[in-house]
C-alpha cells in the first residue's frame, strides 16, 4: 500500500515533474542516495514549470530551473507528501535506487580481492618467481574477469589455474596426462577444461608464454599446445565421414583403409587417426567433397570406386585436418552441396581454401533439378535466409533467388553416385 495520499501521489505522477524525478534518481544513485547537491532542468514547457513552481513554492518564469536537492528533498516533508525525497522517488515506482557509488567501491574491493588471492596462490605454488608468471598475471588483470563470474567463482577458476600449471610445468614430471583426467582431478568434472571454458583460456595463456609461443586462434593450434605439456586433448569424438580412400604405404592403418575401400566400406576418422595414419595419396589424385552422409552411404551401396570425403554440413576441425592433409599430398577437390543458402557460403569456403572445383553445382544443374523434382511432383522446398554469391558461378544465386526453391544433395543423388564410378 502507497505511503502517498492517492491525490498527491496522482499529482507528484504527472507530466509536469516526470523529468524531474528523473533526473532526481540519477542524482541520488550517483552521490550515495543522499539529498545533496543540484540539478539543472532546460527547456522547461509551461507546465513543467507550473508545476514545479506549486512544489518548490516559489514563482519560476525562465525556461532553465535549478533544483536543490536539500531543498527539494525539505519542501517533500513538509508538504502534504509527508516523505523526504527518496522515498517519494521509491513511492512513485521504478526500479529500487542504486547507490552506485558504494557499488562501485564494492566492485573496486571484489576485484582487488580476486587479484589479491591470485598473488597469493601464486606466491605458493611452484611457479613463483618464474619469468612468465608475472607477464601471465599481468595479462589475466588488464583482461579481467568474463562477465557474469561471481567474486568467489572467479577466485576458485584461478586458484586452479595455477594448480593445473604448477602440475604440467613442473620440471620433473615424466607422464602424459589426458584432458579430461587432467580437469577432473582439479575441477571434479572432466569437462573442466573443455575448449571455451575461462580455466582453459587461462592454462592455455600460461602454456604459451612459459614456452614463448604465440596463443593459437584456432582447435588445431590449442591441440598443439596442450601437446606441450604431454596432455593428450580429446581426439576421438570428433569424426570426418569418408569412403574410398586408399593410402599410400604398408603401414597397418593405411593397409586397413585400402581394405575397407576395397570392400566399399565407409570410415570414420578420428583427429587421433589423422594424426597417426600417413595419408597419401598418389599425386593428382581426384577426391570428391559432399556435403550430406547420405551420399556417403549411397556411394558405398552402389560400389563406387571414387574418394569421397563429407563435410557433414560444417566442415568441422576435423573435416579441415584430413582435407589439409589430403590437399598437401597435391590432391585435388570436386565439391558438392545443397543448393541452399547456408550451402553455397560452406561450399565457398570449401573452394576458397582448397581450390575446389565445383561439381554438379552451376546455375544449369540447379535450374535442371529444380525442373526435374517439379516434374516428379516432389514438394519443393522453400528457400529462406539471406542471398549468398557463389564465388564459382555469378548466375547461381540469381537463379536460386528467382525460382526460391532449395534443394539438398538427395534431389541430385542418381548424378552423384554416377560420377563416383560404378564399377
Amino acid at each position: 500500500m502507497s505511503a502517498l495520499p492517492p491525490a498527491t501521489r496522482d499529482w507528484l505522477a504527472g507530466p509536469g515533474l516526470v523529468r524531474l524525478w528523473s533526473a532526481a534518481r540519477k542524482r541520488l544513485e550517483s552521490n550515495g542516495v543522499r539529498s545533496t547537491g543540484s540539478l539543472r532542468l532546460t527547456a522547461v514547457s509551461s507546465q513543467e514549470r507550473n508545476d514545479l513552481s506549486l512544489l518548490l513554492g516559489k514563482p519560476l518564469t525562465g525556461t532553465a530551473v535549478t533544483v536543490r536537492l536539500d531543498v527539494l528533498d525539505k519542501r517533500l516533508r513538509t508538504s502534504a507528501a509527508g516523505l523526504g525525497l527518496r522515498q517519494v522517488l521509491e513511492e512513485l515506482g521504478g526500479p529500487p535506487l542504486v547507490d552506485r557509488r558504494a557499488a562501485r567501491e564494492q566492485n573496486a574491493a571484489e576485484r582487488q580481492r580476486v587479484w589479491a588471492a591470485l598473488a597469493s596462490s601464486l606466491d605458493a605454488s611452484p611457479l613463483a618467481g618464474l619469468e612468465w608468471v608475472e607477464q601471465w598475471s599481468d595479462v589475466l588483470r588488464r583482461t579481467g574477469v568474463p562477465k557474469g563470474v561471481a567474486p568467489e567463482a572467479a577466485v576458485r577458476t584461478l586458484q586452479q589455474a595455477v594448480q593445473v600449471l604448477s602440475t604440467l610445468l613442473d620440471p620433473h614430471r615424466t607422464d602424459t596426462r589426458g584432458r579430461g583426467e587432467l580437469a577432473a582431478s582439479v575441477t571434479g568434472s572432466a569437462h573442466g577444461l573443455d575448449d571455451g571454458t575461462w580455466l582453459a583460456r587461462l592454462v592455455q595463456r600460461g602454456i604459451a608464454l612459459a614456452h614463448d609461443t604465440d596463443l593459437p586462434g584456432d582447435a588445431v593450434g590449442r591441440r598443439a599446445l596442450w601437446r606441450l605439456v604431454a596432455v593428450t586433448p580429446d581426439e576421438v569424438s570428433s569424426t570426418v565421414l569418408t569412403y574410398g580412400l586408399r593410402p599410400l604405404g604398408e603401414d597397418w592403418r593405411a593397409r586397413s583403409l585400402r581394405e575397407r575401400a576395397d570392400h566399399h566400406a565407409e570410415t570414420h576418422l578420428t583427429s587421433r587417426d589423422l594424426r597417426d595414419v600417413p595419408l597419401r595419396l598418389p599425386a593428382g589424385s581426384i577426391v570428391h567433397i559432399c556435403e550430406n552422409p547420405r551420399v556417403v552411404e549411397a556411394a558405398a551401396d552402389a560400389g563406387c570406386s571414387q574418394a569421397l570425403v563429407c563435410t557433414s554440413g560444417s566442415a568441422a576441425t576435423v573435416v579441415l585436418t584430413l582435407l589439409d592433409a589430403l590437399a598437401s599430398g597435391d590432391c585435388r577437390f570436386a565439391y558438392h552441396g545443397d543448393f541452399d543458402w547456408p550451402g553455397i557460403a560452406l561450399a565457398n569456403r570449401i573452394m576458397r581454401r582448397y581450390g575446389a572445383r565445383p561439381w554438379r553445382m552451376g546455375a544449369d544443374d540447379y535450374e535442371y533439378l529444380a525442373t526435374r523434382s517439379q516434374a516428379e511432383g516432389i514438394p519443393p522446398l522453400p528457400l529462406v535466409g539471406e542471398p549468398v554469391s557463389a564465388v564459382w558461378d555469378a548466375g547461381l544465386a540469381p537463379a536460386m533467388a528467382a525460382l526460391g526453391v532449395a534443394l539438398h544433395e538427395e534431389a541430385t543423388l542418381d548424378l552423384l553416385v554416377d560420377d563416383l564410378g560404378i564399377p
